[in-house]
C-alpha cells in the first residue's frame, strides 16, 4: 500500500474515456482514485452513482475523480448503463479498465490472502504535486462516505494555504487550530480578530 507523502505512480491504462496517462490527465488538479473489486457489485454501483451526482462539488474544489475495476472495458460500458438506470446519474468521469491489474499492483490494491482476481476498495487522494495525501481501505459491505472525502479535501486545501490544522469532526466554517510553530505574537498579527488559547499547543481561531 502506498504511504502518505509518496508520489502516486504514473501509468497508462484504458478507460471509458479512452487511454489515460494518469499524471498528464491529472495535470495541476487534485485527484481521487478509487477502486472496485469487480463490476456489477451492488455497493459499488451506488458509489459510482454518488460520485457522479457530486460532480459540481468536485469541480468547485478542482478535483478530478477516476474509478478503477479489473473488468474489461466492454463490461464497464454495460455497468455504466446499469448505474444510470438504478442511481439516476450517468457516469461522468473515467472508469479504468485495469484488465491486466497493472494499476492495482502499482497501488497495492490487491492484498495478500484475498482473491487475487479482485482489488480491495481503496481510495487515494492525490495533491497537485502528485503526492498521496490520504489513503483509505473499505470492506466489501460498507459503502464509502464521499461527504467525508470531500471534507478531507476541504481540510487539506485549507491547511495547505494557512498555518492551521482542523480538529476532530471539523467541517468548513468551524474553528481551526493554529500551528504550534506559530507564536502567540505571530498569531495575533495573523489573526487580529483574536483566538482562544486552551494550552500553549492548543489555540483555536475562526477564519
Amino acid at each position: 500500500m502506498l504511504q502518505i507523502g509518496q508520489i502516486a505512480p504514473d501509468f497508462t491504462q484504458d478507460s471509458t474515456e479512452g487511454p489515460i496517462q494518469f499524471h498528464e490527465w491529472l495535470g495541476a488538479s487534485w485527484g481521487i482514485l478509487f477502486s472496485h473489486p469487480r463490476n456489477f457489485t451492488p455497493v459499488c454501483t451506488t458509489e459510482l452513482g454518488e460520485v457522479s451526482r457530486l460532480r459540481p462539488e468536485w469541480q468547485a474544489r478542482d478535483v478530478k475523480v477516476i474509478g478503477l475495476s479489473v473488468d474489461p472495458l466492454e463490461a464497464h460500458v454495460d455497468w455504466a448503463a446499469d448505474i444510470e438506470e438504478t442511481q439516476g446519474h450517468a457516469l461522468n468521469f473515467p472508469l479504468i479498465a485495469d484488465h491486466d491489474r497493472m494499476v492495482a499492483n502499482l497501488y497495492g490494491m490487491i492484498h495478500t490472502g484475498d482473491d487475487p482476481a479482485q482489488t480491495v476498495r481503496s481510495v487515494f487522494v492525490i495533491g497537485p504535486n502528485k503526492k498521496v495525501r490520504l489513503t483509505l481501505c473499505y470492506p466489501p459491505s460498507a459503502g464509502r462516505n464521499f461527504n467525508e472525502i470531500l471534507r478531507v479535501v476541504d481540510s487539506l486545501q485549507l491547511t495547505d494555504s494557512r498555518k492551521v490544522s482542523t480538529p476532530a469532526n471539523w467541517v468548513p466554517g468551524e474553528r481551526v487550530i493554529i500551528s504550534p510553530a506559530v507564536s502567540d505574537a505571530e498569531a495575533l498579527t495573523q489573526y487580529p480578530q483574536g483566538f482562544e488559547r486552551k494550552k500553549s499547543y492548543l489555540r483555536y481561531v475562526q477564519i
